[in-house]
């Protein structure tokens, strides 16, 4: 495994340097620095989703001919790395990373025909039917009914924790089309229209104070047959092979970028003791090891790296890094949150918007760190939660 750049590497690393200093607003930047989730607003993701799409560059994994850009596996992990540098907003993942490929790898030709450039070009904006009430780690539990009806599956039931289903205008949802025997065996993966009648969404408001997630309930919901992706019956296979691009990498440039930040505050904020928080001995040791950490994450994404452009299956080392990053996030919010102090506890909600224009008190940082804090404990239970990763690699790794 080669960490250093060739002189191509370099020249591409430039040319994506160039181009997000001339495409990233200060709208843009702004909105990326004040992101508290994973999930950037749709109003910013969108914008710099279009900015992408016409230059080729909105889906750098997808291949070629589905409107992929033909980059190699350090290219990717070049580009991603300096969106993250640069502050720009993230992409809503539903589509580009996660149904997008489902689709290209079991969707029939008509499928792909349809959704490929809707979900490149952003007109249509997906969410994730996955978990319900009593079915969350334990997918397998799923109780959302599809029965058969001509050519229609007729949805009841409920689906929970479900991001961003008020702005979503098509779903992926995993249904129950068979009841007897192995859980797994019964489960369909079907595409759907949120405007479909019968479907109704009640807004969750998080700990943060945020509308980010919500319950999606189905009443007597038709959704044609052409909307299954697989056989029925199958969708387990699906779901599986979706959670592969769920539990990606991509996470060392970022938390990078978080660890600047707070080195930065750091150096602004006073400790107890009167002095420059970054003085403080107890805060640095933290800050430190948290640096130590990174190293860490940032070897692990190179091996996925090196064993992806080899054409090989990275195994449980995805389990390993989706543990390693979710969990230092969350350690670099709490170090956050205590280098903000008393501003960690202001709502400043409102202020937070991109274009709110409106005063705010304490620094910039106090806007954010509560609730990113709040809203990033999740991240070790989204995408697989990470005892379960931690199963796997006992498994794979230890032979436990």
């Amino acid at each position: 495994m080669h960490l250093d750049l060739s002189p191509d590497d370099l020249a591409f690393r430039d040319e994506v340097r160039t181009f997000l200093q001339a495409n990233l607003t200060p709208e843009l930047r702004r909105a990326g620095r004040r992101a508290t989730s994973v999930f950037m607003d749709r109003t910013y993701s969108l914008a710099w989703q279009r900015v992408l799409h016409s230059r080729g560059w909105v889906a750098p994994a997808w291949p070629v001919k589905y409107g992929g850009t033909g980059w190699n596996e350090m290219q990717r992990y070049i580009f991603a790395a300096e969106c993250a540098l640069a502050g720009a907003p993230s992409l809503a993942p539903m589509g580009l990373k996660m149904v997008g490929p489902v689709i290209m790898g079991y969707g029939t030709d008509a499928q792909k025909a349809h959704y490929l450039p809707r979900i490149l070009s952003g007109e249509d904006y997906w969410c994730q039917g996955y978990s319900e009430p009593g079915a969350g780690s334990d997918l397998a539990a799923l109780q959302l009914r599809a029965d058969r009806d001509g050519d229609s599956y007729v949805l009841n039931g409920t689906k929970i924790w479900t991001t961003h289903a008020h702005w979503a205008n098509r779903m992926f949802c995993l249904v129950r089309t068979l009841s007897e025997g192995k859980p797994q065996a019964g489960i369909t993966f079907l595409l759907l229209d949120m405007q479909t009648p019968g479907v109704s969404v009640r807004p969750i408001v998080t700990l943060a104070g945020e509308h980010e997630v919500n319950q999606v309930f189905f009443d007597n919901v038709r959704v044609p047959v052409s909307g299954r992706v697989g056989e029925e019956n199958q969708g387990w296979t699906v779901a599986k092979y979706l959670l592969e691009f769920e539990r990606g990498g991509g996470s060392a440039a970022g938390l990078r970028v978080s660890h600047e930040r707070l080195k930065a505050l750091a150096r602004e904020e006073r400790s107890d003791a009167g002095g420059a928080l970054i003085d403080d001995a107890g805060f640095r040791s933290r800050l430190a090891a948290i640096g130590v950490t990174l190293d860490a994450v940032e070897m692990t994404e190179h091996r996925v790296l090196a064993e992806l452009a080899s054409g090989r299956n990275p195994g449980p080392a995805s389990s390993m890094l989706k543990t390693q990053g979710t969990e230092t996030m969350q350690k670099l919010d709490e170090l956050m949150v205590e280098g903000i102090a008393a501003y960690a506890a202001v709502d400043q909600k409102a202020a937070r918007a991109p274009d709110a224009g409106q005063d705010f008190v304490g620094p910039e940082h106090g806007l954010t760190g509560m609730a990113r804090y709040l809203n990033n404990r999740a991240g070790s239970i989204y995408g697989g939660s990470n005892e379960i990763q931690r199963d796997i690699m006992a498994r794979l790794v230890l032979g436990l």
